[in-house]
């Protein structure tokens, strides 16, 4: 039985849902990168990193090029960079039109508005100025 095209792109979807498997695929945008690097890049444990890339492996994603006892991975075709890019596109469009909206908030009732809390000036915590 043939799985459902909605089906198999819900499953690549989730497949790439783990930030270190979509920090793994920035990192080789730009050609082969070898492991060592990848370690010192996302600061994980080598486990952790090798079960990653093993998933990547498996979906088709990358591939595994082996130079003496340096082993580097790369992508295995240019989509998934043109889909990172689409991705950042994406979020760049979303986080702009929260940024406008929180202004038209803020000048709509400015002793009502609220300001973002917190270090890292995420949305989500909320405080009165």
């Amino acid at each position: 039985m043939q799985v459902p095209l909605y089906q198999a792109k819900a499953e690549f979807f989730r497949m790439l849902g783990h930030p270190v498997r979509i920090r793994v695929l920035e990192l080789l945008q730009n050609g082969p990168v070898p492991v060592r690097d990848l370690l010192s890049e996302i600061e994980i444990e080598p486990s952790n990193l090798s079960q990653q890339l093993a998933v990547l492996r498996r979906s088709g994603i990358v591939v595994s090029i082996r130079e003496g006892s340096t082993v580097s991975y790369a992508l295995a075709g240019g989509d998934v960079a043109e889909l990172l890019r689409a991705a950042r596109r994406i979020l760049t469009e979303l986080i702009t039109g929260q940024s406008e909206l929180l202004a038209e908030l803020q000048q709509a009732d400015p002793e009502q508005a609220l300001t973002p809390g917190g270090a890292s000036g995420a949305i989500t915590h909320w405080r009165r100025p």
